[in-house]
């Protein structure tokens, strides 16, 4: 076997992981964080960022089964500032200089431009994870809700069953329908490079152009694979709560599932570490459906997609190799 045969057969798992841009591309590694975007003049812009861990300031917060939440919350945060950054250099109107709002000028005065970045972002987590939670867990239950008051009494079990169901559905039907969409495909693209680009570094396989573009686009540790695991985890364990807590008014049942929200997430968190540690039968169940999903929310890239990928990646390599194994 040739030497480069060997390195792409190396078992080497990187912790460093990703998130699409518009026109970019977030890594995240061991001690830095970077942004990079493609301008509309075609060159890159860099943004990088040292990186300090939640367990280095608060080592309680790293305990399994607490970190989950605060990690989660910490990824939405860096997402949504790292979307906010690349939107920067698209502009809906790159023509019309729109002048600040009343409220705006007022907002910055009184705050100050940090503080009101701050506040922006915080309301766009606040927002998204408001969406997330009402179209995947509370939709699903308000119309499973509204189908046993039409069909009048159903068994407890059947109700848990038919919610987890339309769960899923809901799920796959919103990734697909942003899939068809002209800006989603070009991000789910972004997607496509962001996963080649770390499959290439795990092979140990120089980082060209040449080299990630031959490698997959379906990455096992996807953040797809976490929010399906996010909603497998929420019917096993709302199926077992509710069949100790028989609810049947609709929004006892939201709230219910509001409360057990922070402990799904949690358990979530400790197996798809699990199953980014390990590569075995049970570990590849685990992925299948994430990696099906994937159909859908990755791409292949173009080549100046792969180059974002490339350069988002060294940016964040490790200055100790082997710092970033799993």
């Amino acid at each position: 076997m040739s030497d480069e045969k060997q390195r792409a057969c190396a078992p080497f798992r990187t912790m460093i992981g990703g998130q699409a841009l518009i026109e970019g591309i977030m890594m995240l590694g061991p001690e830095k964080k970077a942004v990079v975007v493609r301008r509309p003049d075609g060159g890159l812009e860099e943004q990088v960022e040292d990186r300090v861990l939640i367990k280095d300031r608060h080592p309680i917060l790293g305990t399994p089964f607490i970190r989950g939440v605060f990690n989660f919350g910490s990824s939405l945060a860096n997402g949504v500032k790292a979307l906010m950054f690349s939107a920067e250099f698209y502009p809906e109107d790159e023509e019309t200089d729109e002048t600040p709002s009343k409220f705006e000028t007022w907002l910055e005065e009184k705050l100050g431009s940090e503080k009101v970045y701050s506040l922006i972002i915080t309301l766009a987590m606040v927002l998204g994870l408001a969406f997330s939670i009402g179209l995947f867990i509370l939709l699903p239950t308000a119309v499973v809700g509204a189908l046993a008051w039409l069909a009048g009494e159903m068994p407890m079990w059947c109700r848990n069953l038919l919610e987890g169901v339309m769960r899923v559905i809901i799920f796959t039907g919103y990734l697909i329908l942003c899939s068809k969409t002209k800006d989603m495909h070009r991000v789910f693209q972004y997607h496509g490079a962001e996963h080649k680009t770390i499959f290439c570094y795990e092979a140990g396989l120089p980082l060209t152009v040449e080299n990630v573009r031959k490698q997959p686009r379906h990455h096992p540790r996807c953040g797809t694979s976490f929010l399906f695991v996010v909603i497998v985890v929420s019917i096993l364990i709302s199926s077992v709560f509710f069949s100790f807590v028989e609810l049947t008014n609709v929004f006892a049942r939201m709230a219910a599932h509001l409360v057990l929200l922070p402990v799904v997430v949690s358990i979530t968190y400790e197996i798809n570490r699990w199953m980014g540690a390990h590569d075995n039968l049970l570990s590849r169940v685990f992925t299948a459906p994430g990696l099906w999903l994937q159909n859908w929310t990755t791409f292949e890239p173009d080549d100046s997609m792969i180059e974002v990928g490339i350069r988002s990646l060294e940016l964040v390599l490790p200055s100790q190799k082997g710092k970033d194994a799993w």
